[in-house]
């Protein structure tokens, strides 16, 4: 198994904001635990309902990464996120880091986000 690989995948589904692709890469017992934001949900469905309502809030969140390592079973992703404020819409970005935890069978089991988005840069 080639986790990069699996981290690239997931990372194209969430800037394509495409639940299926993302959904399909999730182990049944998924944990998506934001600490930033204290949000900590868990089986796939509920990840999936979840991340859907991240992106009916955030149409035009993007992210790119700064940096990925990857162990056999793990994988550490830097990134900065963009997007405009639905609200008022200011561009705003920040960055963050995911840990993700990986099953034997190639599938996401946990992903731990810690990021500023607290305290967001504002671009304009």
């Amino acid at each position: 198994m080639d986790v990069a690989d699996l981290i690239d995948r997931y990372d194209a589904a969430w800037n394509a904001q495409d639940l299926d692709a993302i959904a399909a890469l999730h182990d049944d017992e998924m944990v998506f635990h934001n600490h930033t934001a204290a949000e900590r949900v868990a089986g796939a469905p509920e990840v999936r309902a979840h991340i859907a309502r991240i992106f009916e809030r955030w149409p035009t969140l993007r992210f790119t990464r700064r940096s990925l390592r990857c162990g056999t079973d793990f994988a550490a992703s830097e990134w900065t996120a963009h997007a405009t404020h639905p609200d008022d819409g200011r561009r705003l970005e920040w960055d963050g880091v995911d840990v993700f935890a990986v099953t034997p069978a190639g599938r996401l089991a946990r992903k731990d986000v810690y990021s500023s988005s607290g305290t967001p840069r504002v671009l304009a």
